[in-house]
């Protein structure tokens, strides 16, 4: 398979998804919890020209499930 760095970018997202889903189904188990405990940050910028007004908001949530998830599946992508 070659290589680039598109298909790393899409194995390092379903990783981070793996491990936001594996984290939200663990979330009820008392003992991780600094593992399901997400972080989240947000950005809002707006512009307003009287004419037209933009919004952009932008949410990201993190887990340390998460994180974990990302590192695996870049291991992952060097091993093919």
């Amino acid at each position: 398979m070659k290589k680039n760095g598109w298909i790393l970018f899409i194995f390092i997202v379903f990783g981070l998804l793996a491990g936001a889903l594996i984290a939200k189904w663990l979330e009820p188990l008392q003992g991780i919890a600094f593992l399901t405990k997400s972080l989240e940050a947000q950005m809002a910028p707006k512009l307003d020209l009287y004419v037209m007004q933009l919004n952009f908001d932008l949410s990201i949530q993190i887990s340390m499930l998460s994180i974990v998830g990302g590192l695996l599946a870049i291991w992952l992508y060097k091993k093919l």
